[in-house]
């Protein structure tokens, strides 16, 4: 059980996941630092959780710095803020492929580079990274973010190497179609009937398990896992079910 007053870092904290986390965490009496890039709605998070806000853009440099000087010392560093773009990769402009590398990938990994030292020291600690199923999947029209969720996995199963003979422990959760404003942010709103979005306090339930368990991977929801496994093991026959009930 995750422990009243365990210190908890959530980025992304500002809406959807990352705030649902926060609030999940928070009403477990964790005392949680939510950081983002809209202040007013840090504001409301941290109103309705009890909350710390900590406005900041994880994509600039010494952004990762501010942040942590900010929440001190953390047991527990949840990498929820990320970015989509949908569309031809032939139609993506530069700025929104840098974009997307920035925030999905280089941002959670300055920020893990920054909390893994301490955490190693201390003997103890959790990184979560949420990432997508288009990382297992790559799903059509969407390569580049496809590309940063895959790189998320990989960045997290190394970490899960170099972490666990420190008693660090590191996740992955993998949602679907998620209920929050992300596609439409992205510039296509999610239309289809099947799979249904899952609400974005289900994905922050996962990664409480996460931690908690000391999961390496968690699916939201749990059949995602399936189609993700047979891809390795059947790549055309994935391709073709993608084709077939997109």
């Amino acid at each position: 059980m995750i422990a009243p007053g365990t210190r908890v870092l959530v980025t992304g904290g500002s809406s959807g996941i990352g705030a649902a986390t926060a609030a999940t965490f928070a009403s477990r009496g964790c005392a949680v630092v939510v950081a983002g890039r809209d202040s007013g709605a840090l504001a409301e998070v941290a109103r309705h959780t009890g909350a710390r806000p900590c406005r900041a853009d994880l994509t600039e440099p010494d952004a990762v710095d501010a942040v942590l000087a900010e929440a001190g010392e953390v047991d527990v560093v949840v990498a929820a803020a990320g970015v989509g773009w949908a569309g031809r990769l032939a139609d993506m402009p530069d700025r929104d492929i840098e974009t997307l590398l920035r925030t999905n990938v280089l941002a959670p990994a300055r920020l893990a580079r920054a909390v893994l030292p301490d955490m190693a020291r201390r003997g103890r600690g959790h990184l979560v990274f949420v990432s997508s199923i288009a990382g297992h999947l790559a799903v059509a029209d969407e390569a580049v973010y496809s590309a940063t969720k895959a790189a998320v996995n990989t960045l997290a199963g190394s970490l899960r190497h170099e972490a666990r003979q420190h008693g660090v422990g590191v996740s992955i959760v993998v949602p679907g179609v998620v209920d929050t404003a992300f596609f439409t942010r992205r510039g296509t709103p999610y239309h289809r009937r099947t799979p249904r979005p899952v609400a974005a306090e289900v994905v922050a339930a996962a990664v409480v398990r996460a931690v908690e368990h000391r999961r390496a991977e968690v699916f939201v929801p749990r059949w995602l896992r399936l189609p993700a496994r047979l891809r390795g093991l059947a790549p055309g026959l994935t391709d073709a079910a993608q084709r077939r009930f997109g």
